[in-house]
């Protein structure tokens, strides 16, 4: 998921400077391999970068504890979820968890949406 994110974000805003921060060094590799400018993993990597990001993209499970299958422990999901950033969530209905009155549509879609996000709060509403 994020390594697609990276790849359609910097298709539309080739300038854009990317972290990527992964759960684990597989996805971080996939991050750095999509054009990240950046990447680490872990814990502290998300607890650190969290603090003064300006946008923050990944699955809902990103601010819930013990989700994605256990990666996200309750210090990730409480430094992401205080953060000062904007976050943009993908309405993932996997790893137990269920979004009411999201639409299922194709991660492609979501994907899309993220970027029109990104476009609209990066370049028309902070003017």
């Amino acid at each position: 998921m994020g390594k697609t994110v990276i790849e359609q974000l910097l298709k539309r805003f080739p300038n854009l400077s990317i972290y990527g921060i992964g759960t684990n060094s597989i996805a971080t590799s996939a991050l750095l391999k999509a054009g990240a400018a950046y990447g680490a993993t872990g814990e502290n990597p998300v607890i650190v970068n969290s603090s003064d990001a300006d946008i923050i993209i990944g699955p809902i499970g990103i601010v819930i504890a013990n989700s994605l299958l256990g990666e996200i422990t309750a210090s990730m999901a409480a430094a992401i979820g205080t953060s000062r950033a904007y976050k943009i969530l993908i309405p993932v209905n996997r790893c137990n968890h269920f979004i009411a009155g999201c639409q299922e549509s194709s991660l492609s879609d979501y994907i899309s949406i993220v970027c029109d996000e990104v476009e609209r709060r990066c370049f028309y509403e902070n003017r």
